[in-house]
């Protein structure tokens, strides 16, 4: 692979930069140079801080003057911005539902991954870098899955990014979601607690008493002849948790390729069901620049809709 050479650069840090830790700041600045030579610049002196040595997790502060060595960059082949003209990408634009000058609040359809990579040649933060040429900062606050809908905060500051990120840290952030689970869930059951441990190989996870501590509360919202729709918190934010917790709980939820029962596919596919039943319906946290309580809630499309309309008629 070709490379080029960069030139040493020196970077005044602004506000908006202020509070980052110096290597995730310049694994995201030299996003072509692999992690283990920016840690080796760093563990060398090579990169400065106000003309001394800095640890990698030293946090940046406004004012601060970074020496950014020269360092061979391999070259990468250009990647087209996704086109703002196809249909997945400009109905993005229809489902923002808040947005104000820190933060953009998205009700993500389904099957739109939030980001590229593994294949996708796009996700929801590089379809909005397309359709708002203009912004000069866009970044994810969290994530959820592709097939997942719902509610998705997106930062438009830095600094924004750095409260809503601290506030999900501290788990003052609420989220609930809706699912469609098989069987009748019963009320006692309002709390699952179990650890999970993610297998680096396929990304399944598993409940394993080697993994994480993870907690996520439940409440019955309706119930039908053999599903119940349910209410479920996560207290704590693995990798697939609640659709992990609700196949523990012997209740998976409708369509989970990874975790369902084919059974309750089946038959939720006569219903008309072709899409996972699980949707971030509401969140709740604090504004990062008008420090407002803030509960924001995104309806359930059309075809969820439908599915439930049609398990009330029996």
């Amino acid at each position: 692979m070709n490379t080029i050479k960069s030139n040493v650069q020196f970077i005044e840090i602004s506000d908006d930069i202020a509070g980052q830790r110096i290597d995730n700041f310049l694994l995201n600045k030299l996003k072509n140079v692999p992690k283990s030579r920016i840690y080796r610049v760093l563990r060398k002196g090579e990169v400065r801080v106000n003309k001394k040595r800095m640890k990698p997790e030293y946090k940046l502060q406004a004012g601060d003057i970074l020496r950014v060595p020269p360092i061979h960059i391999p070259e990468t082949e250009h990647v087209e911005q996704p086109n703002t003209k196809l249909k997945k990408v400009a109905e993005l634009e229809h489902c923002v539902i808040h947005e104000d000058e820190y933060l953009l609040i998205l009700n993500k359809p389904s099957g739109t991954a939030v980001h590229g990579g593994s294949g996708l040649s796009f996700g929801v933060i590089e379809a909005l870098r397309a359709l708002r040429p203009a912004a000069k900062y866009l970044e994810l606050v969290h994530r959820i899955d592709r097939d997942t809908s719902g509610l998705l905060l997106i930062a438009k500051k830095r600094s924004a990014l750095r409260h809503l990120q601290e506030q999900f840290r501290e788990k003052t952030v609420q989220k609930y979601y809706l699912a469609l689970v098989m069987g009748a869930w019963t009320s006692a059951m309002k709390k699952v607690d179990a650890p999970l441990q993610k297998n680096e190989t396929n990304s399944i996870v598993r409940v394993n008493e080697q993994g994480k501590p993870s907690e996520t509360r439940f409440k019955v919202i309706e119930r039908f002849g053999n599903s119940t729709l349910i209410q479920a918190s996560p207290i704590t934010g693995r990798t697939h948790q609640i659709r992990v917790h609700c196949q523990y709980a012997g209740h998976p939820i409708a369509w989970d390729d990874h975790y369902g029962d084919p059974r309750f596919d089946a038959y939720t596919h006569k219903l008309g069901l072709k899409r996972l039943f699980l949707h971030a319906a509401n969140i709740q946290f604090i504004h990062p620049s008008t420090q407002e309580s803030m509960n924001i809630s995104a309806p359930l499309d059309q075809h969820l809709e439908r599915t439930l309309a049609r398990l009330r008629k029996g």
